[in-house]
């Protein structure tokens, strides 16, 4: 059942692509590198603000070159696409220099999400890489869990007519590292981004967005914020709406009550409805998403296909695949950084909404 549902990326003709990796951290070496070996991408060198820290990973993870600097990896003739993955706030400048850099031979980029901490910012990014004829992709690898990436398929298929509902619920702890207490915005950047991303995925652009935002009283113990909780709604122009509770606080799980930590999502038509869960919560066991779906015209039956992929690491290959894939056809990579400026754009309007108590009109 799994195999028609479309829940893997589709693999790009080349894969001998030089890849250059700007950064060593947690995703890159348990995730990004990971899932490009196992996708058979060529990964040809790595840098990193710490040296020795890249050639640790690059060890570990079969990277034949270790240069120590950015400037001194893009002299790398064979390095034709770089994978930005550093802190959001450090991203731009980053970008900026790979796009100025002499050698001018870089093709395209892979940026992590979010693009930048603010639209007008990532618009910057965007226009510079268009006017520079460089392919943008972005991270939103949640677009690639096998449960999101299926529901999509039964979606354009027809199987629950018109949507009428589609909900997130996330009770989890993140490990917030610590470039997030620098930044303008805690949890909507950084963690309901995938949520917002994934609902433009599943229905589209809404029209409106309401929102609701208070402190995590763990994290705020720590450094202030004003989003690490999120509640927010959005309302699309053909009557579906969508909503996703963003809960890191989850109760006191780490101050002595007992836990219960998920995420859990679904999806509502006339015809049918979907429910699912996200592996995410149990890294760094692979755990993978599930998927149950029925409609009326299955008599109470539901199917349930299962996979044995994860989102942790296996999606990562999905979006590196994307923009390969693009460079080998001369078309617009799937999660294009112009598109993924109205998922900013939402991230934008939930922090104004909820600042301002108001609906935000999205233009």
């Amino acid at each position: 059942m799994s195999e028609s549902l479309n829940h893997l990326p589709i693999m790009p003709k080349r894969k001998d692509r030089g890849i250059g990796v700007i950064g060593a951290g947690f995703i890159v070496r348990d995730c990004q590198l990971v899932a490009y070996a196992d996708a058979g991408f060529a990964v040809v060198a790595i840098t990193s603000r710490t040296e020795e820290k890249a050639r640790e990973v690059a060890a570990l993870r079969g990277v034949p070159r270790v240069y120590a600097t950015i400037d001194a990896m893009l002299d790398d003739r064979d390095v034709e696409v770089v994978d930005v993955a550093v802190p959001p706030l450090e991203q731009p400048k980053v970008i900026h220099q790979v796009l100025e850099h002499r050698a001018k031979r870089v093709r395209g980029i892979l940026a992590q999400k979010p693009l930048a901490m603010s639209y007008p910012e990532a618009r910057k990014i965007v226009e510079a890489c268009d006017a520079a004829g460089v392919v943008l992709q972005v991270n939103q690898n949640m677009r690639y869990d096998q449960s999101v990436r299926a529901l999509r398929a039964l979606i354009d298929r027809g199987t629950f007519g018109a949507p009428v509902l589609a909900t997130i619920q996330m009770r989890a702890i993140p490990h917030w590292m610590p470039w997030a207490e620098a930044g303008r915005s805690l949890a909507t950047f950084i963690m309901s981004i995938h949520h917002l991303d994934t609902f433009r995925y599943w229905l589209g652009d809404p029209a409106r967005v309401l929102s609701s935002t208070r402190q995590d009283p763990r994290t705020g113990a720590k450094f202030t914020h004003d989003d690490g909780i999120n509640l927010y709604i959005l309302e699309f122009e053909n009557g579906a709406r969508a909503s996703s509770w963003d809960d890191v606080w989850t109760g006191p799980a780490r101050e002595g009550s007992a836990s219960s930590i998920a995420i859990d999502w679904r999806f509502e038509g006339t015809e049918g409805l979907a429910i699912g869960t996200i592996g995410w919560p149990g890294w760094p066991a692979k755990v993978p998403s599930t998927l149950d779906y029925s409609t009326s015209r299955d008599h109470g039956a539901w199917h349930r296909p299962r996979w044995s992929e994860a989102w942790f690491p296996d999606a990562f290959a999905g979006t590196m695949g994307g923009l390969l894939s693009a460079l080998d056809t001369g078309e617009t990579p799937d999660i294009s950084g112009r598109d993924n400026l109205k998922t900013i754009a939402l991230c934008e309007a939930v922090l104004s909404g909820a600042r301002e108590h108001r609906v935000i009109e999205m233009k």
